[in-house]
């Protein structure tokens, strides 16, 4: 895999190529739990709107450049196209696309739960070289205290592209409203071997549902800072506007 699963599954390239893959299977659009978290949510963006999600990770010794952009065209589809750049201090540089289409099997409302689904690739093209990596996720949310609270689970399958071994993948995150704008964002995921990962951070509404902030503190368990990353990152959605 060498590359797959954010910000994510020993060296610096390593952590940045599993969150990516938790990050595609996991992170990708949504609209509440979405970027920054790698742990996905059971929902998508509204229907005929858009989003973009872009962030600034950095790494020991390297540094990723993300924009992942997502519409939702038909009401239930939300397809993702985006990618990032890995610039390293110390090895080659690489660049990963990544496609996406997500859907929601249970709307999630207020004090309930929601289920949905999300199928996706990421191909990495380092120098000389290239690999994809196929992966397949299913997120559920849970709303508690009229939103003001909700959980995240993840469960799913990664295919590594250098291995063709067959991984389970998993995530458990929250997000907790600290203010009527902020919120306090955590989780943990990671693979069916191999330590867990984890992230901490706030997320903050700039303009309420249109323009979001981040930041994050992310490290491998018992890593010892080793692995650690932060990051930065904005969101932007827009009203309904396409046909």
């Amino acid at each position: 895999m060498r590359f797959i699963y954010r910000c994510f599954f020993v060296t610096s390239h390593l952590v940045w190529q599993l969150a990516l893959a938790l990050s595609l299977g996991l992170v990708f659009s949504s609209a509440q739990a979405a970027r920054p978290m790698i742990t996905d949510d059971a929902e998508i963006v509204d229907a005929k709107a858009c989003q973009l999600e872009s962030w600034i990770q950095s790494n020991r010794g390297s540094t990723e450049y993300w924009a992942l952009p997502a519409c939702n065209p038909t009401g239930n589809v939300e397809l993702t196209l985006g990618g990032a750049r890995l610039h390293s201090s110390s090895g080659p540089h690489f660049r990963v696309a990544v496609f996406q289409g997500k859907t929601v099997l249970k709307a999630l409302e207020a004090n309930g739960w929601g289920l949905a689904l999300s199928v996706g690739t990421a191909k990495q093209r380092p120098a000389g070289g290239s690999a994809r990596e196929w992966y397949v996720n299913a997120p559920a949310s849970f709303s508690f205290r009229n939103d003001s609270l909700l959980l995240h689970t993840n469960l799913g399958w990664l295919r590594d592209p250098d291995t063709q071994a067959h991984r389970l993948t998993w995530g458990l995150g929250s997000t907790t409203q600290l203010t009527e704008r902020s919120w306090l964002i955590a989780e943990s995921f990671g693979q069916n071997r191999g330590k867990p990962l984890y992230q901490v951070g706030v997320r903050h509404w700039v303009v309420p549902d249109r323009v979001q902030i981040d930041m994050t503190y992310g490290d491998r368990f018992g890593a010892h800072s080793q692995e650690r990353w932060f990051s930065i990152g904005l969101r932007i959605l827009s009203a309904p506007f396409l046909p």
